[in-house]
């Protein structure tokens, strides 16, 4: 019997000691999918989808996600990001303020945390859609904290 050379040993033992948090339990489906249905449901865009995160099923089985507004197309082509980029993507929905507000209350979300792609086809960046996002959620869930995370609005001060 040929026993393994030490560094073959030493591979196999490098190669099978993944630390822990490497590892991703699969979603389960049954967790998951009311996450996914309700955002269909309203139509709504995450991070989560949008940028393909490779932790949707931890996100989505605890029953929250990071909304992603003004639609899922970028007008930056950044090379390190996975979401869509369009020259000239769809208008701002007016609607859509009120669809994230309803996808938090029947969530029952007490922290949610709202993004968005690039859009420096508008002339204040979308600062008004996060506005309008904000006051939506305020009134339908006064009690839920709220976290932004802001495109640059292409430099423009008064936009913040």
């Amino acid at each position: 019997m040929v026993s393994p050379s030490p560094l073959s040993a030493a591979a196999g033992a490098a190669t099978s000691a993944k630390p822990p948090w490497l590892r991703v339990k699969a979603p389960l489906q049954e967790r998951v999918g009311p996450v996914s249905h309700l955002l269909a449901d309203l139509q709504l865009n995450t991070v989560c989808q949008e940028a393909s995160c490779p932790n949707i099923g931890e996100c989505f089985a605890a029953g929250t996600a990071t909304f992603l507004i003004m639609g899922p197309n970028c007008t930056r082509a950044c090379p390190y990001c996975d979401i869509d980029f369009a020259r000239h993507p769809r208008p701002l929905d007016p609607s859509e303020p009120q669809r994230l507000a309803e996808a938090v209350q029947r969530l029952n979300l007490k922290h949610v945390v709202i993004t968005s792609v690039n859009r420096d086809d508008l002339a204040d960046g979308g600062a008004a859609q996060f506005a309008n996002c904000v006051m939506a959620v305020r009134q339908r869930c006064p009690g839920t904290t709220i976290e932004l995370l802001v495109p640059d609005f292409c430099g423009d001060h008064k936009a913040l």
